[in-house]
């Protein structure tokens, strides 16, 4: 099976191409095996709504010579709260994608531009894992003030795709393991997997998740209140973009701060903050399973920073095996997404609106 793959960002369009087979294990079926070839769309600008055709047709042309697809896969963007999964986009998915004020986003455009491209090619066209995914317990999701509500969004795409290759790892299939993932980078969020499903998370961003390199971390509620009367919804932006490492030590670059760590104490007292943060974390979202985890993964842009993982390993190897996976495989997740459903090993997810519910035809 071939998959044509679409990750749109802010200055270029990530794409390839995947050959899907089926595992060699028979005993893990969703080990598929992908092989990618990779390309790149640079962008003059950042991409939006209007220039999805123009960018389709630019993407029909670069991806001309490909082996024909059985698919094309796309980014999904903000669509609602959603089960995670690989959905079929449809006219009404795509336009809901570009609507309201995440619809300028990204990711956003990756199910517009796979029904685009899909169209050009004759083939059905697909999201995988959403970044609006939310399926937390009803129990994660309540707070002890009526009417306030816990939201599960958090690092979908790549957490859920790395807590499955640790589950292999392990000799388990995906939807009889239990995972805990820490996604590590400029924002953070650590989500406990149970049996495949993404029971609780920290949220990241504004709403939670410990520090990252511009993510500022939990914050007590007092000192919330004092920032928002200061700063209004302003805060919001410091808590989710100008904190963390960033506001620790002036710099949120990795390597920056690697370099300046033997001899800094600001960077030292950063990582420790860090280090604690990442392990109460991984600590909380293990409780929040049935039993004992298979595996703790930490993955994103600040697990290449070995003193670091290597520090939160010894903090928490007690609780199961750690498998440390840096960076993101974010298009390799998308293929194996569109994969799973083109190798009859799960079903498509159909999308309706929020607030819609459909019976039976």
């Amino acid at each position: 099976m071939i998959a044509h793959v679409i990750n749109p960002g802010s200055s270029s369009v990530k794409l390839a191409c995947a050959a899907l087979a089926p595992s060699a294990n028979p005993a893990l079926p969703g080990q598929l095996r992908v092989q990618l070839t990779r390309a790149e769309l640079p962008l003059d600008a950042p991409p939006s709504p209007a220039r999805v055709p123009a960018l389709a047709q630019a993407i029909l042309a670069l991806t001309a010579d490909w082996p024909a697809p059985d698919a094309v896969v796309g980014r999904g963007g903000f669509i609602g709260r959603v089960p995670t999964g690989t959905y079929r986009v449809t006219e009404e998915l795509a336009a809901y994608a570009v609507q309201g004020e995440a619809g300028q986003e990204p990711p956003n455009l990756g199910g517009p531009l796979a029904l685009a491209v899909a169209r050009g090619r004759g083939v059905p066209a697909f999201i995988v894992d959403p970044q609006s995914a939310d399926e937390l317990l009803p129990e994660a999701r309540l707070t002890g003030l009526r009417g306030v509500t816990r939201r599960g969004e958090f690092h979908a795409l790549n957490a859920r795709a790395v807590a499955r290759r640790a589950a292999h790892e392990v000799g388990k299939r995906f939807h009889e393991a239990r995972v805990v993932v820490a996604h590590l980078g400029a924002t953070t969020s650590v989500t406990a997997f149970d049996q495949g499903r993404a029971v609780d998370t920290t949220g990241a961003g504004a709403d939670g998740g410990p520090l990252g390199a511009m993510q500022s971390g939990p914050v007590p509620a007092r000192a919330l209140l004092r920032l928002a009367a200061e700063q209004g919804e302003r805060a919001l932006a410091g808590l989710a973009s100008e904190g963390g490492f960033l506001a620790l030590t002036g710099s949120a670059n990795l390597r920056d701060l690697e370099a300046r760590a033997p001899s800094d104490p600001e960077v030292q007292a950063a990582m420790g903050a860090f280090v604690h943060q990442v392990a109460k974390a991984l600590g909380e979202q293990t409780g929040a399973l049935s039993a004992r985890p298979n595996a703790i993964v930490l993955t994103g842009g600040i697990a290449r920073w070995d003193e670091l993982m290597d520090r939160i390993e010894r903090r928490v190897a007690w609780m199961a095996p750690v498998f440390i996976m840096p960076g993101e495989v974010e298009l390799e997740a998308l293929a194996e997404g569109a994969g799973r459903v083109l190798l009859g090993l799960e079903a498509a997810r159909e999308w309706t609106p929020p607030g819609v519910v459909r019976g039976p035809a």
